[in-house]
């Protein structure tokens, strides 16, 4: 069984990342934040048996990734349903038989969730961890699904009901994995709070 992860990532310039957080923290203290939930989530993605696909915006650098067999390529353009639904297309050209999406802003995102998505695509089309924001901070398919990624609010609460509205139409079987919390306004914080003062 092929299987693929596809990390959706930007370079952690201040003033462009965690925009919502930086209201409350500032904008450097953010970025360097989201730079340690990048650094975090690579850490979750080791010893998986899969392929990673690392599509990133801004300015990026494969060498900050030595001795990972990691594939590279810039986000398309568009939004983020256009960037995610080119991104999975272009993965399963490939001949994988399985593939999960993930971002980069999820603390609480560990390996056994990426485990247990891949286990739940034996039996299932979709698989989704639910975000407590409203939307998701994993998506997993094994087959190509464009309409998942059309139409969508992005950014808001309604995220995860609209793909559940998109599956049902679709006729596509789903599973769970346990709500996380993504790290994007201060109440999210939890445990990361005590790093502030080390950032």
């Amino acid at each position: 069984m092929k299987k693929a992860i596809i990390v959706f990532q930007k370079y952690p310039k201040a003033g462009t990342v965690k925009t919502r957080l930086a209201k409350t923290i500032g904008a450097d203290k953010a970025a360097r934040l989201y730079a340690f939930l990048v650094r975090h989530t690579h850490q979750q993605l080791a010893g998986l048996d899969a392929a990673i696909f690392v599509f990133y915006k801004g300015p990026f650098s494969p060498e900050d990734y030595p001795g990972k067999r990691y594939r590279f390529q810039p986000q398309d353009s568009g939004d983020l349903g256009t960037k995610m639904k080119i991104s999975f297309q272009q993965v399963f050209s490939m001949g994988f038989e399985q593939a999960l999406i993930i971002g980069t802003d999820c603390f609480e995102l560990q390996t056994r969730h990426m485990t247990e998505a891949f286990d739940s695509l034996q039996d299932k089309d979709l698989v989704l961890g639910p975000a407590e924001d409203g939307g998701y901070y994993l998506l997993g398919l094994r087959k190509p699904a464009d309409r998942l990624f059309e139409d969508i609010s992005w950014s808001t609460s309604a995220v995860l009901h609209q793909t559940l509205e998109r599956a049902e139409t679709e006729g596509l079987s789903v599973a769970f994995l346990e709500k996380l919390r993504d790290v994007d306004r201060y109440e999210d914080l939890g445990e990361l709070k005590q790093l502030l003062p080390e950032l």
